[in-house]
């Protein structure tokens, strides 16, 4: 595996959601507004992630059907095909 491609999509989410943490406890350290606004804005911040929260089951569940869907087409597809040709690292994986 090269060292370009060692971290996948999900450093890459939890690297994002940090900074977007950080970046909001900074703003909010920062602001020059009362704290009723600053809690008022919280809660609205809190309302939104919850309403998209709850659409990330749903997403991922689609996700999920459409991949395996996917795979068993293709998986078919090469049955369908028959043997093809194999490499030379081929034969030697199935003799291990």
């Amino acid at each position: 595996m090269s060292e370009n491609n060692r971290y996948g999509g999900a450093h890459l989410l939890l690297a994002f959601l940090a900074g977007a943490a950080t970046g909001a406890v900074a703003a909010l350290l920062s602001a020059p507004q009362p704290g009723r606004d600053t809690r008022d804005s919280l809660r609205g911040w809190a309302r939104d992630a919850q309403n998209q929260a709850s659409r990330v089951p749903v997403a991922l569940s689609d996700a999920y059907h459409e991949a395996a869907s996917a795979a068993k087409k293709a998986f078919s597809d090469a049955l369908k095909a028959g043997p093809a040709e194999t490499t030379e690292d081929e034969h030697k994986l199935t003799e291990v």
